[in-house]
């Protein structure tokens, strides 16, 4: 006897994933140059030279039985206190270490933090277009998952749809800035009223209502501000990973922050690694924690990154394709010519085009890009953007 939704889950693969391996097969026909991947988010940008050095010198000056021995459950002292110190100067805020807890990447991060809130009956909400993991995610903890619609063509949040569907059951709402799959980073302005109506809402049905912020790629942001959330509603929960600021999606190295303002904040901090505890997500890499609390402080280069994504952009965008404008991650996500956009992937892989659909973020009829590639290959596949076009324009 198996669990069937466990079963579900490993035997269909996601549509990204299978993307990628299809792509995987014509680059073996056709060779790597000749198939335009625009599939998966992993990091082409290598890890800044710090980090490299940071490797060089744990691994040189740690005696081996600490470097790679388990270290406190909720992650060692030094390297929450320098990503507390960095935080700090950063933002003008006042965290302190006992507030954080190192997770093993924002995955196992985010799970502890939905469980910690599973109440009977608890609701999640979140804001398409959206991670498609969170669905697995959310129900694996024993939340009831909820979606409220895209707010198109900006891709802010809908605050009347979303506050349309806040019931006392909501225990938490999920937001992801910037966002995978739209690129758009959600402003002061939107997070404000985000947390004006959560804090009237809270007071209405008698308890918090948290936020969760999922901030893998809040570094990755092109001349616009990143605000920092728990500033602006206290009962914030943030979740943040090193996968993409330093290029580490391999290393699983991250952090949940647990602010002391927060409501019941030390059950809450306590439920948080009780659920790692219990999912076996506790003691984060002890080598990448030293390597953390070395580099807190250090900042991805983004010239690559933001050439290639004005080259998609502009490129696009004069051949007709539509799309919030993208100013942060490496995602574009435009709208699918015919409005089917399943059916327009399809096409595109006849062209070794490789799109993702955008239905399993919440949002159908647009695909997602992920830039971070090579410029290269942006330069030799804007023609076959265009061809594709051609074939929906009179």
């Amino acid at each position: 006897m198996l669990n069937e939704t466990a079963y579900a889950l490993g035997a269909n693969r996601s549509c990204i994933r299978d993307l990628f391996e299809y792509g995987c097969e014509r680059a073996k026909l056709l060779g790597r140059e000749n198939v335009f991947d625009y599939s998966l988010g992993n990091p082409s940008i290598p890890s800044p030279p710090q980090v490299t050095q940071a490797i060089r010198d744990v691994l040189n000056d740690t005696d081996p039985l600490l470097l790679h021995g388990y270290t406190s459950a909720v992650g060692d002292y030094e390297t929450r206190k320098a990503i507390s110190d960095d935080l700090n100067r950063r933002y003008g805020v006042s965290t302190r270490p006992e507030e954080f807890f190192l997770g093993c990447g924002a995955a196992p991060e985010l799970t502890a933090v939905m469980k910690a809130l599973a109440v009977e009956g608890g609701e999640l909400l979140t804001v398409a277009p959206y991670f498609p993991e969170y669905k697995p995610f959310a129900e694996n903890a024993g939340l009831v998952f909820r979606v409220v619609p895209p707010d198109v063509p900006s891709f802010q949040v809908d605050l009347g749809r979303l506050e349309a569907m806040l019931t006392p059951h909501t225990q938490v709402v999920l937001i992801n800035t910037p966002n995978n799959p739209s690129g758009v980073v959600y402003t002061r302005e939107t997070l404000m009223a985000l947390g004006d109506l959560l804090t009237r809402k809270s007071r209405e049905f008698g308890h918090p209502i948290y936020l969760l912020s999922d901030e893998p790629y809040r570094e990755l942001s092109y001349g616009v501000e990143v605000p920092f959330v728990p500033s602006i509603y206290r009962d914030t929960i943030l979740c943040y990973s090193y996968s993409k600021s330093l290029s580490l999606p391999g290393e699983r190295i991250g952090y949940v922050y647990v602010p002391q303002a927060a409501a019941d904040s030390q059950r809450l901090y306590a439920a948080v690694a009780g659920a790692a505890r219990a999912m076996g997500h506790v003691c984060a890499p002890s080598l990448w924690q030293k390597v953390i609390a070395r580099c807190a402080h250090v900042r991805p280069d983004l010239e690559s990154c933001d050439r290639n994504r004005r080259a998609l952009y502009e490129g696009l965008t004069a051949m007709g394709y539509e799309m919030a404008k993208p100013d942060g991650a490496f995602y574009l996500f435009i709208k699918a010519p015919g409005g089917d956009a399943k059916a327009f992937s399809e096409k595109a892989k006849k062209k070794d085009l490789l799109l993702v659909p955008g239905d399993g973020f919440g949002c159908p009829g647009y695909f997602r890009i992920c830039y971070c590639v090579s410029y290269d290959m942006i330069q030799r596949s804007l023609p076959r953007f265009r061809e594709l076009i051609g074939e929906y324009q009179p």
